[in-house]
């Protein structure tokens, strides 16, 4: 996909990952529309995307479904339409299955699975209509592998890359070939969401940390849009998952997952709280 005029919904936008590919989108040209929960880093990410290009900021709760629906038409009334949908909000509630309340777990499936479905409810007609547009939904190494301690947030990441590819083979049944799908998986980020999650010896030298949210942005910019690449993976080594996971068999991958120390990589996570604040899972 060409970029330039293209224009773009965000949801998730005021930071990390969402930010990072909002200053890439407009750096291409594009009009982008920013969704985010928290107005003052929505209000900050406006302020410094506007002196780049044309960008939209509204603040939204993508859990809720008549917001997201009205909301989206806001988007195509500022931007005439809307060539781009980047699902990257998402939450992260850190712990054993029966550490945290049902409603926690109830949060990250709502925010991370449930609110795609309005958000992709609410472009897609026009998509399909123009026989042209790309939804990029953020998975993860997560929906990959099962990880302790992510028991919920990875069966969301599971369900995000099932969606994709299920929405894929619709789009082509209705022969919309233009419509195109991708998702996204990140393994660890050194910062934001994630920070202080570490894979163990020799998992983390194989599959190291990445490094920043533009690393992700990079690839949802440069391959999933421009390259219409399915499901790029960062680091790339993800994608032994797959590989071994077809070549062992069950008992061996999960034996495997642990000697890469997947089964401890959440017990140093803190994430945005910071060490002094973070409960352990």
């Amino acid at each position: 996909m060409n970029l330039q005029a293209k224009t773009a919904v965000v949801t998730g936008g005021a930071m990390g990952i969402g930010l990072a590919t909002a200053r890439r989108l407009v750096a291409e040209g594009c009009v982008v529309t920013l969704w985010d929960l928290n107005e003052k880093a929505l209000d900050e990410a406006q302020k410094e995307l506007a002196t780049r290009g044309t960008v939209y900021a509204h603040r939204c709760d993508v859990t809720d479904r008549n917001l997201v629906y009205q909301l989206a038409k806001k988007a195509e009334q500022e931007m005439g339409r809307v060539d781009i949908l980047i699902n990257n909000a998402g939450y992260v509630s850190g712990g054993e299955i029966l550490d945290r309340p049902d409603d926690e777990w109830e949060r990250t499936i709502d925010v991370n699975l449930t609110a795609l479905v309005y958000t992709i409810r609410a472009f897609l007609p026009g998509m399909y209509e123009r026989n042209e547009g790309h939804v990029v939904n953020i998975s993860s190494a997560a929906g990959t592998i099962g990880v302790p301690g992510l028991a919920v947030y990875a069966a969301t990441k599971w369900g995000v890359w099932g969606l994709t590819e299920s929405l894929r083979l619709e789009a082509f049944n209705h022969k919309k070939n233009g419509v195109k799908f991708s998702t996204i998986h990140p393994s660890y980020i050194a910062k934001g969401m994630f920070e202080g999650a570490s894979l163990g010896f020799p998992g983390r030298l194989i599959v190291p940390l990445v490094k920043d949210h533009d690393v992700i942005a990079r690839a949802i910019v440069e391959s999933a849009l421009k390259k219409e690449r399915y499901s790029p993976k960062r680091p790339r080594t993800v994608n032994m998952n797959l590989r071994f996971r077809a070549l062992m068999p069950d008992s061996w991958f999960q034996r495997f997952l642990m000697l890469m120390g997947v089964g401890g990589s959440m017990k140093s996570w803190y994430g945005r709280a910071g060490k002094e604040s973070a409960v352990k899972p």
